[in-house]
């Protein structure tokens, strides 16, 4: 993702003169691409949070959760370009709603359909296996007796794979948002499927997507991103089901990660290391989903002045870009956050994403 680069330290920030952090800086060696970020507070003497997304590499301890959500991560690549394909059976949908009585048509349209739904299944399901990929992280960047900043300098290929995941999840729902065909296919399908039943014929497209799967995918593909409001449903019930984990562990580890991707993206000595348009999109994307996440697991949520998130900042640098590029992730910010609207919430950020 990103060219070797050799990062200076940033104006008042301080590194950590102990003999201890030298040695853990020797022994990790200082990689090319190390992107150096404090906490998220600023603080002058905060600890320093090192996140190499180009050439971590599993520890022995990381190896297990890196496996398993490697093996997800494989099929991720796959399900965009399918979706980016996507499209649609409107031709075959228009032609037979228009000649009701044409039964011709009907058949060229629902054998259309069929192999759509099919791909839409497919896509829900992978769904599933990255909410328990997401979980894995989450149980791996936050377990005791670490501390979140701990966490994410020790686990640096773990890291990485959160930020893969959330790239993966902002790149699908944009997509998703600008096709509708998807749930116009989808629509069909099950009208079509509706309507048999009542004439008592049952379709063998049933046997593959049966009415509990239906309604599944389709509660599923009715929201406007539906992998991030899986993932953000998945981040609340780890939360929620680990009563003995502070959450401030989980809302830490979060708000990390999104002001590395701040700092990365506004900071000039950083952006014009940039080999490509594609590392800038990387992070933004990262830095959105965190942000999200943070925002429906942390009691106050991302926008309050007691947040460990600078949003104002995050919003800004989002809307320096060509609006083209973020358009999706403010829409993303605006209508699958959780808190925007709260009283808490100032008039500046709101004007914001406006």
């Amino acid at each position: 993702m990103l060219s070797p680069i050799t990062f200076p330290t940033l104006p008042g920030f301080k590194k950590n003169s102990s003999s201890a952090y030298r040695a853990h800086l020797g022994q990790r060696g200082i990689m090319g691409n190390l992107l150096k970020v404090l906490t998220c507070t600023e603080l002058e003497h905060g600890p320093i949070v090192f996140l190499d997304f180009e050439h971590a590499q599993p520890t022995e301890a990381e190896t297990a959760v890196w496996n398993q959500v490697s093996a997800v991560l494989e099929e991720a690549h796959g399900i965009l370009a399918e979706l980016q394909s996507y499209n649609g059976a409107g031709q075959e949908i228009r032609e037979a709603i228009q000649n009701p009585n044409d039964l011709q048509l009907q058949e060229k349209a629902w054998n259309a359909v069929c192999p759509l739904v099919a791909k839409l299944k497919r896509f829900y399901e992978f769904s599933l296996r990255l909410e328990n990929a997401l979980r894995s992280l989450l149980e791996a960047l936050t377990s005791p007796p670490y501390a979140p900043m701990q966490h994410l300098e020790r686990e640096q290929a773990l890291a990485k794979q959160f930020a893969e995941i959330l790239h993966f999840t902002l790149s699908f729902d944009e997509l998703k948002m600008t096709n509708p065909a998807i749930q116009n296919d989808f629509s069909y399908y099950r009208r079509t499927i509706s309507r048999n039943r009542l004439n008592n014929q049952q379709l063998e497209a049933e046997n593959e997507v049966n009415n509990e799967m239906a309604n599944r995918m389709s509660l599923f593909y009715a929201e406007a991103t539906p992998m991030l409001k899986t993932l953000s449903n998945a981040t609340t019930k780890f939360v929620s089901e680990n009563k003995t984990l502070p959450i401030e562990d989980t809302t830490d580890c979060l708000s990390t990660m999104a002001c590395v991707c701040r700092v990365m993206l506004e900071t000039p000595e950083y952006r014009c290391r940039f080999t490509n348009t594609d590392t800038m999109l990387f992070c933004m994307r990262v830095m959105v989903g965190v942000i999200i996440l943070y925002d429906h697991v942390h009691p106050v949520g991302a926008f309050a002045k007691t947040s460990k998130i600078d949003m104002k900042g995050c919003i800004k640098v989002l809307k320096e870009q060509p609006s083209n590029s973020v358009e999706g992730l403010l829409n993303a910010l605006r209508y699958t956050t959780r808190h925007l609207n709260d009283d808490s919430t100032s008039k500046q950020i709101r004007a914001l994403l406006q």
